[in-house]
């Protein structure tokens, strides 16, 4: 009697880890679509902040440009023109910024950072972990329990 209620204590035991296995895959691929969705939609928000700087950029430097370039005819002083050169830089990288290629150069410029130097990517004294995120949290209510008194 004890053999057969241990055996189908034994095939339910089994079932619920594997319940359990199923449900925590379950979860951390709803996690990880979960944060797959908020970084797209970050960078959407960066790509779209892009787009709108650059129309205003973009007037600012056509009305400095015609201005400028006006005033350096008109007064015969062509060093007026000078700071055109760095605005057509900022404007050429905000242009790439929102409409180039710049994002996939960057991509690909971190592919390879983290292929050849991932040495550079490491955090100072290494990733968290439980004891020092506990460790970090108890310092900090013995200190707020401090502060109250």
């Amino acid at each position: 009697m004890g053999f057969l209620l241990s055996k189908s204590m034994d095939a339910n035991f089994k079932k619920q880890q594997e319940f359990m296995l199923h449900n925590s895959r379950l979860q951390m691929e709803r996690q990880i679509l979960m944060q797959n969705q908020m970084r797209e939609r970050q960078m959407a928000m960066q790509i779209a902040w892009s787009r709108e700087f650059l129309k205003y950029f973009g007037t600012f430097f056509t009305v400095a440009t015609v201005g400028l370039t006006v005033g350096a005819i008109k007064r015969k002083r062509p060093f007026l023109l000078a700071p055109v050169v760095p605005l057509g830089f900022i404007f050429a990288y905000q242009m790439d910024s929102a409409y180039g290629t710049l994002i996939y150069r960057m991509r690909g410029e971190a592919e390879s950072i983290m292929a050849s130097e991932r040495d550079r990517l490491d955090l100072p004294h290494g990733a968290p972990t439980f004891d020092s995120i506990e460790k970090a949290r108890r310092a900090r209510s013995s200190l707020s329990s401090f502060l109250e008194k």
